[in-house]
């Protein structure tokens, strides 16, 4: 799946099937739930859904729970718009996807 297949699957009511948990509650966020997204993401131990889940913090503005995510994964705090970083995470993870 592109990164536009996936952006396309944003209009239709349930996230395609087989999404891994991280992209999943990209597509949960982007469609406006963001409790669903987190949800889906806080169980999970791999570092997609920590990135994710790092993301989701700043999309709801606690800047510090997200820095926390993001030094788990080794990365710095995202000073991207959001809606970049969010492009970043899916073609990245959708990248994986067709790599394996």
């Amino acid at each position: 799946m592109t990164l536009d297949d996936f952006k396309a699957s944003l209009k239709a009511a349930v996230p395609p099937a087989g999404l891994r948990p991280a992209l999943r509650a990209l597509w949960q966020l982007e469609t406006g739930d963001w409790a669903q997204a987190h949800k889906t993401v806080q169980a999970e131990s791999d570092q997609a859904s920590q990135w994710v889940h790092a993301h989701l913090h700043r999309v709801e503005g606690d800047l510090g729970n997200a820095g926390y995510w993001y030094r788990r994964i080794g990365k710095s705090l995202c000073e991207a718009p959001l809606e970049a970083e969010w492009d970043e995470i899916a073609a990245a993870l959708l990248a994986e996807e067709i790599s394996k």
